[in-house]
Formats: structure tokens, sequence, C-alpha cells
């Protein structure tokens, strides 16, 4: 019987366009070579214990169980699933039975199977359990089949948000790792607020954030903002620097170039650009950013999130108000 994965791109989600593009699906632990070579659990693990002598035990137990699952355990016609943390979706397909070792194919991630992507799924099209058991950090885990029915019917066109059974969490073994599990699932968690937030209320957001970091910042009024939407400075009045102009776009999909050149053109010396997008950047406008001769800072979901989590302690009553949280104390050791 198939059975279902989560395969995270890279920290970040980095190379999510790459699995996309290529038809695959990596893992790193490049110093490893070729999986093939081990023909025993033992020659990995000591193979393993060569190239990074200063793992300790749980984490070497930890990356040997995901490169054997990698390596072994996924076969022809399982669920393959990865997410995409700036545009909030679940890229879903299914594998093809074909391990590879490919140095260079997908960044530093040469492990490869090969994946016949077949569509994406947005988060928020999926029960608020379903997105709880897909909050591990782990780089390879096993997905439940109510939450992947869910995405094949959200695929389909047909969305049904069923609540899916609670279960534990795959033993991970270690107390580092459950710690990001509990870090990772609040930051995806803070997201699924954010996106729940009407435009309006982003752009009292980002204010909100500016004036937790020391600036006196305030929402421009509606009308022909010609792209400016929130404007800070640290007299209030953007006679001193650095006076900060920001875009918010807020449920418009991923921004190209052609959207960034646009801000740009409403910059003018002395001013600091923030370009605030909760559907991500795509490759050429972050290309078309590094170009800018203005200081300007490409913000995604993830950014935003960060940044809320730095500053929150100082939010003000407004900032609190939009996006209510706790704090959680974990013990140091």
């Amino acid at each position: 019987m198939p059975c279902n994965w989560m395969i995270r791109a890279g920290r970040g989600g980095t190379y999510i366009e790459d699995f996309e593009a290529k038809g695959y699906a990596a893992i790193g632990w490049s110093k490893l070579g070729d999986l093939t070579q081990y023909k025993t659990n033992d020659a990995l693990k000591e193979a393993y214990l060569r190239e990074f002598s200063q793992a300790k035990p749980q984490a070497m137990a930890n990356a040997v169980a995901i490169i054997v699952k990698f390596r072994d355990q996924i076969q022809k016609d399982d669920t393959i699933i990865s997410y995409d943390t700036e545009t909030r979706q679940y890229l879903v397909g299914e594998d093809q039975g074909q391990y590879l070792f490919k140095p260079d194919e997908v960044g530093d991630y040469p492990q490869l199977r090969v994946v016949n992507w077949q569509g994406r799924v947005d988060r928020d099209a999926l029960s608020q359990s379903a997105k709880n058991l897909l909050g591990s950090v782990l780089t390879l885990f096993s997905v439940s089949d109510d939450v992947i029915a869910e995405m094949r019917s959200a695929l389909a066109g047909k969305p049904r948000k069923v609540e899916v059974p609670e279960e534990a969490l795959e033993e991970s073994g270690s107390f580092e790792i459950l710690k990001d599990e509990v870090v990772g699932k609040s930051h995806e968690l803070i997201k699924d607020k954010l996106a729940s937030l009407l435009p309006e209320e982003m752009e009292e957001m980002v204010a909100a954030i500016l004036r937790a970091m020391g600036y006196k910042a305030k929402v421009s009024p509606k009308g022909p903002d010609r792209g400016v939407d929130v404007i800070a400075s640290p007299d209030g009045l953007g006679l001193t620097q650095p006076r900060i102009k920001a875009e918010v776009k807020h449920r418009d999909g991923s921004m190209g170039a052609p959207a960034i050149r646009g801000f740009i053109g409403t910059l003018r010396e002395g001013d600091s650009g923030l370009f605030i997008s909760s559907g991500g950047f795509t490759r050429e406008a972050r290309y078309e950013a590094d170009r800018c001769t203005f200081p300007l800072t490409l913000v995604d979901m993830d950014d935003l999130s960060d940044l809320i989590v730095a500053h929150y302690e100082k939010f003000d009553l407004e900032g609190r108000a939009l996006l209510p949280l706790i704090r959680v104390f974990w013990p140091a050791e």
C-alpha cells in the first residue's frame, strides 16, 4: 500500500523551485556520496561517523534514520509533498521509484528521488489539525492518509476540511529537535494568523512592527498612494533619516520584477524601501531588488513572522490587538 511523505526543500524551502522545475525531491548529506554504495545500515553509520565526527550520537541516529527512509522506504507511487514557505503552498506529487546521486543538480542537495509533481495546494485550504500535523521541522517524515486526502481534494478543486485526528509527533529522540518542532509549529501558526488578516490590517501590522523597532510609523491615507502604504522615520515627519517607505501586498500571489520596478520608482534620495509580500517573490523580483541603487529589503511571510517574534515585546496595543500572542518558556537544557 502506498505511503505518504513530507520532504523539506532545504531550510526555508530554499530549493522548492528546483524541486518543481526539475522533477525531484532531495536531501543533503553530500559528503556521503552515492547512498547505494552502502550495502548495510551499519556501513552507512560508519561512513556518517567518518564524515560527521562531531555529530552527537542522537543527531547521528536521527540523520541515518532519515537517509535510510529516503533511500529504501520510499517506494514508487508513494505520495510526496514539500512546502513552499513563501507562497504557503504544498507541492504534491508521486514518487517514480528512482533514487539518484547528482551533485550540483539541486544546490547542495545531491541525494535525489524522481517525482512527478501534480500541483500545489494552499495551506489555507487545509483543516487546522492537518496544518498542525504538517508542522514538523524534520527533513523527512511520514504523513497520514487523512491529511493527504484533504490535499488531493483541494488539488481536484473540491476542498474539504476534515478535522484529522491528532497523532503523536514522530519520535525524534532528541530534546533539541523537539524544541525545534515546537518553534517550527508556532512559526507556521503565526503565519496562518497573518494570512487571515485583511489587507488594511496587514498594513497596520507593518506599521506596528516599525513602531516596535523604534520608528514613528503611520499608514498612508487611502487613495492614490503611489505605491507607498506605510511611511516611517525617527521623527515621524520624514525629515530625518532613515526615511522608510513600505509597500504591502497581501494575498496577491508572488510578486514579480515589474512590481518591484514600480515600487523603486517611488523612492527618492534618502529613502529606504520595504516591500512586503505575503505571497512571496519570484527569483526575478529578488534579482531586481539586488540591482536597486536605493536600500531595499524584500520581506516575505517568513521574514514578517521572524520580525514579529523578535520585536513583539515592544508592540503597542494596536499591534497586539491585531495579533495576540503568548510567550512560551522552554528549559535551557
